[in-house]
């Protein structure tokens, strides 16, 4: 039982230095070089889905899923397919996502803005591990639909580090933004 918990924080491990290592591969999350505590500001959207102009017409929902289960917003792999399914993005949608957008983070959320000028607000919520919830403001995790393994599935994630798609395991609790085509 001990063994298998130390390989969970391994593999967690290895999986946040990944994301900090690659730095310099990925297209990093902009901060405003002219007044650095400039506030993204959060302000109400009048649409429940954004058109944010993406290739494959995909709309992003404007606001995170709730869990009022689990007292925290955030859903393992498996809560998160059983109450969603098809309105979780792909794998693929969440590429188009990070390839196709400006991603300008700031002060714990990132304003990611299409081709077409219309932007979704990300929190920066953390992350849910082994029941503690962690990363709160520096990063914002969140599920696709597409499973790597048993135990494994896919997620995009964001920090001023940078943004990317990688596998994380199902009993992580991430948040949940929803789709639409």
């Amino acid at each position: 039982m001990k063994l298998k918990k130390i390989k969970k924080i391994f593999v967690f491990s290895i999986m946040l230095l990944v994301g900090m290592t690659t730095v310099g591969m990925l297209n990093s999350c902009k901060k405003d070089k002219t007044n650095k505590d400039e506030t993204i500001q959060d302000e109400p959207q009048k649409e429940v889905y954004v058109d944010l102009g993406l290739p494959s017409g995909t709309k992003w929902k404007s606001e995170n899923e709730t869990n009022s289960s689990s007292g925290d917003d955030f859903f393992t792999y498996d809560e998160a397919v059983a109450k969603f399914g098809d309105n979780l993005p792909t794998k693929l949608q969440a590429e188009e996502l990070k390839n196709n957008c400006n991603w300008d983070f700031q002060n714990g959320v990132c304003k990611v803005t299409g081709t077409n000028g219309k932007y979704i607000i990300l929190p920066a919520s953390g992350f849910r591990y082994d029941g503690v919830v962690d990363y709160v403001g520096s990063f914002g995790y969140f599920w696709t639909s597409t499973p790597e393994d048993a135990l494994n599935a896919y997620e995009f994630h964001f920090s001023s580090y940078g943004k990317e798609v990688f596998y994380s395991a199902r009993a992580n609790g991430f948040s949940v933004r929803l789709v639409q085509k």
